[in-house]
């Protein structure tokens, strides 16, 4: 499915002018099919990890494979064609833009009221009350999450991409939230990788990589993973972090 090879990443220090390495020979695989969650302290490269595989950051070195094709060099809008869709930590809003409007963008087709209602049923809205609705600022942190993954579901993406999605709202959304990745992995069919601290996420992985200063220390299956995580004080205190 994807398969990162001897990926870096490095950036200009603005203080000393001197290249800083952000991600460090970074190398895994996702298999069709599979729930993947990447954790790690915050500013260990997870976050821009996730946007050079959706296409909005560029590797300094390293491969980047798609179903057996080198994207490395394929920009976000080819990588969305192909089959990739990324979630923001803040969901773009879009004044003037309807609901139904942008599901229909995502799915690349006409959708009937009826096809535009069952994705957001999905992900537990109530339909009606949102087709219609403006993309702007009425809308909850928690309900622009839904619709985001709504319109992946209307896209039947092959890989989902999540930034932290527990940012920014509250605990009744997180707690759906939860149930709502398992749906889009069973209605896509697809892989779903996520950044994420929140153990709540943990639990429901397939594989968990651990991230720490910009590169991988530690992969492996949740029963694997879960006792080194939870048998450290330092990965206790991450996974707290944001929740």
């Amino acid at each position: 499915m994807l398969e990162l090879r001897n990926i870096g990443f490095e950036v200009e220090d603005e203080t000393t002018g001197k290249k800083k390495e952000i991600l460090k020979n970074i190398n895994l695989k996702i298999e069709p099919e599979q729930f993947v969650v990447i954790t790690g302290p915050n500013g260990s490269g997870k976050s821009t990890l996730a946007k050079i595989v959706m296409g909005t950051e560029q590797p300094t070195s390293g491969q980047i494979l798609f179903e057996g094709k080198d994207i490395t060099n394929l920009d976000i809008t080819e990588r969305a064609k192909a089959g990739i869709g990324f979630a923001f930590q803040q969901p773009v809003r879009f004044k003037g833009l309807l609901v139904r409007d942008l599901l229909r963008f995502a799915a690349g087709k006409n959708l009937s009221t009826e096809e535009s209602c069952s994705y957001l049923s999905q992900v537990g809205l109530c339909a009606i009350d949102y087709v219609n609705r403006e993309l702007n600022d009425s809308l909850s942190g928690g309900e622009m999450k839904r619709i985001e993954i709504a319109m992946l579901l209307a896209r039947n993406t092959k890989l989902s991409i999540f930034d932290e999605p527990e940012a920014g709202i509250d605990l009744w959304s997180f707690q759906n939230l939860i149930k709502i990745f398992d749906q889009l992995r069973k209605e896509t069919k697809g892989s779903v990788l996520i950044i994420s601290h929140q153990e709540r996420i943990l639990e429901i992985a397939d594989k968990i990589i651990i991230i720490t200063d910009g590169e991988i220390t530690d992969e492996g299956s949740k029963e694997e993973m879960f006792p080194k995580l939870l048998g450290t004080v330092d990965a206790c205190e991450y996974l707290r972090m944001e929740a």
